[in-house]
């Protein structure tokens, strides 16, 4: 469409992506150690996503079904005072999540019911297409925003988190530890992005040509064919779409992580007791919208 997204935009996303990301970690350790059996994990992951949900809300007005990112930027600037929140939350989170290692992480039940449990060796993980934190945790340093980077993450200094064990606390850990990587992007971002002018937050409601390209009402692409991919929570989300030159895309197909790592389950299963199968569904973070969409 030959739209270039404002930088200050680019730098905006990539903080929010990573805030999200972390939002999502979050859920998947809480409700993961109400699958083995703890119950304090949950309020204790719930609690602290609630934070950047916060933040969330004061963007768009949203705790849930956000509506900030759109095509050629985001809907508006940061509202005043938000990065300090932000620089804010950064830093309680920080102090937490070991507090979270300690409680869930590494747990001697918690350990006990995960080591050697729903092992993917790295041939295994390819074969069947994982990605995320799946793949990671067979030991194969496999990010989108490294291999294929887009947005502004070029620019920005993170670890590719990765571990050797290939089974089910292998892959809490990796989450565990990208949590603390998004928070060293947020960072880079928030230092990136106190550098801009600061909106006329007196202004009336229009998005700023800082953060929004001029996007037609009713886009209609050149006729051809495109993939694009970005890392979400839980592998590569990706969109391959046709345009036949009209505003509605020929084509579309969505390759959901969740439903393509789902597919590794009938492979890993077998040998494994029923209580551990619960570990190893509940170990995918799979979300069944997604999947049976």
């Amino acid at each position: 469409m030959g739209i270039q997204v404002p930088e200050k935009a680019e730098w905006i996303r990539t903080m929010i992506s990573e805030f999200q990301r972390i939002a999502s970690h979050l859920v998947f350790l809480g409700t993961y150690g109400l699958d083995i059996g703890a119950l304090t994990p949950f309020f204790y992951c719930f609690r602290e996503r609630e934070k950047i949900l916060d933040l969330f809300e004061a963007l768009c007005g949203a705790r849930l079904t956000y509506n900030y990112i759109r095509i050629g930027g985001v809907a508006r600037d940061l509202p005043k005072g938000w990065l300090g929140r932000a620089e804010e939350t950064v830093d309680y989170l920080e102090k937490r999540f070991d507090e979270l290692d300690d409680l869930l992480t590494f747990n001697k039940i918690f350990v006990a019911r995960t080591v050697g449990i729903g092992v993917i060796p790295p041939e295994m993980a390819m074969d069947y297409g994982l990605t995320g934190p799946m793949i990671r945790a067979s030991g194969i340093p496999y990010d989108v925003r490294k291999a294929q980077p887009y947005s502004v993450y070029e620019q920005v200094e993170f670890d590719v988190v990765t571990h050797t064990g290939c089974d089910c606390w292998a892959r809490v850990w990796v989450r565990s530890q990208e949590m603390r990587q998004s928070l060293r992007i947020i960072r880079q971002c928030i230092a990136k992005l106190r550098t801009f002018p600061e909106p006329d937050f007196d202004a009336p409601y229009d998005p700023s040509p800082h953060v929004m390209a001029k996007v037609p009402p009713k886009p209609k692409p050149k006729p051809n064919d495109v993939y694009v991919a970005i890392e979400s929570p839980r592998g590569e989300l990706g969109v391959y779409m046709v345009s036949d030159g009209s505003e509605k895309p020929y084509r579309m197909k969505i390759r959901g992580p969740a439903f393509v790592n789902l597919s590794v389950l009938p492979a890993v299963a077998p040998g494994h007791k029923v209580a551990d199968l619960v570990a190893i569904v509940g170990n995918v973070d799979i979300v069944m919208g997604e999947v049976d969409r």
